[in-house]
């Protein structure tokens, strides 16, 4: 009889609806379970990962899911990697190109090996993988670690050696692993079956010898479990992978503007609680960027890409990049921004004021700069403001405020202001003591 399986989180958008009727209350001051925890005491804080940290920056680049989901082929992918390069955002650090969910035939080969669709991809994988190096880009694929991935293809439970080595084989340099379809045998729990599997993944990738990032998908199946379990995969989460998935996935081209700006604020609001979990070189991650054609005002991508930077998170666009309007392209392109989200400190940003329609975060900076963000998630103009001090500031007699999206330099004492953030609007600060 088999086990019953673990549901998906990812792929759908359930509640959305809900979400968007509530917008700003998802701002709200969190109670005292939800309150971000001090990564020296919080139980489920990264120690030293046994996988090797190959991603000290948080990663940059391209995944067809949010936009293309399965209609996706070879023309698609390169397209879009010729597109990253030619409109300069490679070249800004968009670099690691992933192919999601979809690419493998729904049967392994006669030896048990994974095979591309070849309707889609006619000349394979290595082939794709080859002509993404000759741009300079790096070549990501996807997995699931349990026996089929959320679209139904082959998983990799009961093949994490032989898909390992084939990804090696392909000269992959990024795999994203999925979690749908694990099965939980009896005596077991859910969280000791995601953590046996996972790590199984990231011994077998390790052991290749080739360098490939590996994302992990895990806390996103257990984001409902609690904040203690939630905490506790993350941070083994960080001992196994580079990154990691933390909740529910952004919304999906297909759906309106009005629920893809609802996800966007349903993601930020659960990463910005898990700034404690995170350390440099072992990142949160809220899902991609949805800058493009997508319906989202230039004030709702502008808020995403700069809540993402002070977040670390990584930035990992999802759009048709060779039909960018030009608004978006700037937006992803804003390399004061990119440099935030970059930072070799490596910090994640902390929530330091919120009320129920607005926020304030605070990123300290390698140079002792600190980057600070305040978004109004409402529907109506705020100024929106943080004492120096409350902001992680040292006392000084001014300081230097650059706004990083318009570019204009100003000056504040002992308050961090910006006047008149228009609805869904974030200004974004790099603030300099004086």
């Amino acid at each position: 009889m088999p086990h019953p399986s673990v549901p998906r989180i990812g792929r759908t958008v359930a509640g959305l609806t809900a979400v968007a009727a509530c917008s700003a209350g998802l701002l709200a001051a969190p109670g005292p379970a939800s309150a971000t925890p001090d990564p020296a005491r919080a139980p489920g804080a990264p120690r030293s990962g046994t996988y090797p940290n190959l991603a000290p920056r948080p990663p940059m680049g391209w995944n067809n899911w949010s936009y293309y989901m399965c209609d996706l082929d070879e023309k698609t992918v390169l397209d879009n990697a010729r597109a990253l390069v030619r409109t300069g955002l490679a070249g800004k650090g968009y670099r690691t190109v992933t192919v999601d969910d979809c690419w493998m035939s729904r049967q392994r080969g006669a030896e048990g090996q994974l095979l591309a669709d070849r309707t889609r991809f006619p000349h394979g994988m290595a082939y794709l993988g080859r002509q993404l190096h000759r741009m300079g880009l790096e070549f990501g694929i996807y997995t699931d670690v349990g026996t089929h991935t959320c679209e139904k293809f082959p998983g990799s439970l009961g093949h994490f050696r032989q898909d390992a080595e084939q990804f090696a084989r392909w000269k992959v340099d990024y795999v994203k692993a999925d979690g749908c379809n694990v099965p939980v045998a009896p005596g077991h729990t859910k969280e000791e079956t995601f953590r046996d599997l996972y790590g199984r993944m990231s011994r077998a990738l390790h052991a290749t010898g080739r360098p490939m990032t590996f994302s992990v998908s895990a806390p996103a199946y257990f984001q409902f479990d609690g904040d203690s379990v939630w905490h506790r995969v993350i941070g083994w989460s960080a001992e196994v992978g580079n990154l990691w998935r933390g909740g529910r996935d952004v919304a999906l081209q297909k759906n309106t503007p009005a629920a893809k700006w609802s996800s966007i604020v349903y993601n930020f609001r659960y990463n910005s609680r898990l700034a404690g979990l995170q350390r440099p070189g072992r990142w949160n991650d809220p899902d991609f960027l949805l800058a493009g054609a997508s319906g989202l005002t230039r004030q709702e991508m502008q808020s995403q890409m700069s809540l993402w930077a002070v977040m670390a998170a990584p930035l990992i666009s999802s759009t048709d990049v060779g039909n960018l309007p030009p608004a978006a392209r700037e937006v992803l392109g804003n390399e004061r921004i990119i440099a935030v989200d970059q930072d070799a400190l490596g910090v994640q940003g902390r929530v330091v004021a919120q009320d129920d329609g607005s926020a304030v975060l605070s990123k300290p900076l390698k140079n002792g700069d600190r980057a600070v963000a305040l978004f109004n998630a409402g529907a109506t103009p705020r100024t929106l403001s943080v004492t120096a001090g409350r902001a992680g500031l040292p006392e000084a007699g001014s300081y230097r405020l650059h706004d990083l999206v318009t570019g204009r330099r100003t000056h504040a004492e002992r308050t961090i202001e910006a006047r008149e953030v228009p609805p869904h609007g974030t200004v974004l600060y790099r603030v300099t003591p004086d």
